[in-house]
């Protein structure tokens, strides 16, 4: 029992809680302060692009790879930067009004996601290089518990504020949330690692040459865009596909708050177990597989109708397999990474992860009209095959070992 409440884990759990809360104030927190102040709903569904820093961040992670602006070493003097940053940048998107100034409003949205991604990009490389092998997937998964419930502090929790005080007062209280985190990032201790690149132009070339330079590295990009495809697909159509079936939208807005949060946290903490026991092909290989299977679970609801326990049971097991798949996703591309260039490598290979959640969106929704939803879900729970193929190739062979 003592090695769940280790103290490089418990780090990992609380840098996902300061990872998470920044995250849904420039998303759906925004988007109702929007709405109240009478902005356009085209305007509203622009905010979306707020979200490319997180995207774009490998693009100046190698600076962060590199260079130190405090003597706190490089990973906790970006960290502490980055948050004191965060502090600023989301009061002053509170203290600003959508409808007299939103150039200014979204001017700040973005300082929001450019700090976070910089944040987020420090915390991926200090879990990497203080976790052992066998201990990133229980961390990848202590670290999402504390991004959820940092999502749900500032985005459901945000939401219920809002409507007993003003926006205003909602982001200074969000932005007061990460003071203790910068107290945080002062007792942490820096990771001991040699530092990577010692030029301007080794820490933006090298870290990239050096995943050129390995083998099998096509053979892992294809993989991390791959495992997760069909899953991402499905997903992103639940919601219309459930409201055609006759859920209300209640009875969605239960199962996936309730059963599939609740379920999400299970599985991920049951794939960073998995990890502890078994090899990372096997561990990956198994949560792929019940992925697939959790997809083609959602058609059994079309013969059944709006019944709300097999909605609830469909649901939670997509989501336990969902969690397992991601911290185990996680697990692999932070093993994958040189700890001598961490922050930029996962940068990359978590952008090349996101790559399905910014691609499928736009073609789900006609390949559901064409195909119908039958059609489209066996078609998701197929796209779960390429990924898998590559597992128990011989290219990934040494990497999974």
């Amino acid at each position: 029992m003592r090695v769940l409440f280790r103290r490089e884990l418990i780090i990992s759990g609380i840098m996902g809680l300061s990872s998470g809360i920044p995250l849904m104030l420039t998303g759906s927190l925004l988007q109702a302060y929007m709405k109240e102040e009478g902005i356009s709903l085209g305007a509203i569904g622009m905010t979306s692009l707020l979200g490319l820093p997180y995207t774009l961040k490998f693009l100046w992670a190698p600076f962060l790879d590199r260079f130190s602006p405090f003597p706190l070493g490089r990973r906790r003097s970006w960290l502490f930067l980055s948050q004191c940053a965060l502090f600023f940048s989301i009061g002053m998107l509170g203290s600003l009004r959508p409808s007299q100034s939103l150039l200014l409003v979204c001017i700040c949205a973005i300082s929001v996601s450019f700090f976070s991604a910089t944040q987020d990009i420090v915390i991926d490389a200090y879990r990497r290089e203080t976790l052992g092998e066998k201990d990133l997937g229980l961390g990848s998964a202590y670290y999402i518990y504390g991004y959820r419930l940092g999502m749900l502090i500032s985005g459901a929790g945000g939401l219920l504020l809002s409507d007993h005080m003003a926006f205003r007062w909602v982001y200074w209280l969000m932005a007061g949330t990460m003071l203790p985190f910068l107290c945080f990032s002062l007792i942490v201790k820096e990771p001991e690692v040699s530092l990577g690149p010692v030029s301007l132009k080794d820490c933006i070339l090298l870290p990239f040459t050096d995943l050129l330079r390995r083998r099998g590295i096509w053979s892992i990009s294809a993989f991390i865009v791959l495992y997760k495809i069909g899953d991402n697909m499905a997903g992103n159509m639940t919601v219309p596909y459930l409201l055609e079936l006759g859920f209300t939208r209640t009875h969605i807005g239960l199962a996936a708050k309730l059963v599939g949060f609740w379920a999400t946290l299970m599985g991920t903490f049951l794939g960073g177990l998995m990890l502890l026991k078994w090899s990372y092909k096997f561990t990956l290989l198994v949560c792929g597989i019940l992925q697939a299977v959790s997809t083609f679970f959602f058609v059994i609801l079309i013969p059944l109708g709006p019944n709300t326990f097999w909605l609830s049971s469909v649901i939670g097991f997509e989501n336990i397999t969902s969690g397992m798949g991601t911290a185990t996703l996680a697990a692999f591309m932070a093993k994958v990474t040189n700890k001598a260039f961490t922050g930029t490598q996962y940068a990359l290979f978590s952008s090349l992860m996101g790559v399905p959640r910014v691609v499928t969106p736009s073609v789900s929704g006609y390949l559901a009209g064409f195909m119908g939803w039958w059609n489209f879900f066996v078609f998701c729970t197929i796209l779960a095959i390429p990924g898998l193929i590559l597992l128990l190739s011989k290219r990934l062979e040494k990497e999974l070992g």
